[in-house]
């Protein structure tokens, strides 16, 4: 490698944990300030379907199984269950935005499905991550869990909370006691 750290390896190795939070923090906020409020007003279809199409593009996780967007020694007990989570999560994402269109009290048991399957990815994902010291390995694809996942956390949130409205104004109050 280019550098030899080695007193300072277990806490650079954590970098990766502060980035994922921080990210997120920042996501969080941003979904505070500027979409939240708003939540209301909006009609569920409106929001969901761009939360759809970022998710549908999770098929990106796959990356954690080439070559060259890791470095070797990728563990396959994170690598595996990540990328393929990731690529049902897409594909659950990508069927519910034809049925949100059109009906969205028909397309809201599948984004529940979507939305649970895809939060679960995400947490075991980053347990394995941790477990297994993938961070280490992450190479170019360090972007997927730093800057990524939080944006899909936070937008998973945004989800819930939609799916756990009652129409606007059941919308709204629970927007405000979040």
């Amino acid at each position: 490698m280019c550098c030899d750290l080695t007193p300072m390896d277990p806490i650079l190795d954590r970098i990766l944990t502060v980035n994922l939070i921080g990210s997120t923090l920042v996501f969080y906020v941003a979904a505070r300030l500027y979409l939240l409020p708003r939540l209301g007003e909006l009609d569920p279809r409106s929001v969901l379907i761009p939360i759809l199409l970022l998710h549908s593009l999770r098929h990106l996780g796959l990356m954690f199984l080439t070559r060259g967007a890791v470095f070797p020694g990728m563990p396959p007990q994170f690598a595996y269950p990540a990328a393929l989570g990731d690529l049902i999560s897409a594909g659950l994402a990508f069927a519910c935005i034809p049925v949100v269109r059109r009906d969205w009290s028909a397309g809201r048991p599948l984004v529940w499905t979507f939305n649970i399957f895809g939060t679960l990815d995400l947490v075991v994902a980053i347990a394995l991550a941790t477990i297994y010291q993938a961070p280490v390995s992450m190479g170019p694809a360090y972007w997927i869990p730093a800057f990524w996942v939080p944006a899909l956390l936070v937008t998973h949130y945004v989800t819930f909370i939609i799916l756990r409205s009652r129409g606007v104004s059941g919308m709204a109050a629970r927007i405000r006691s979040s």
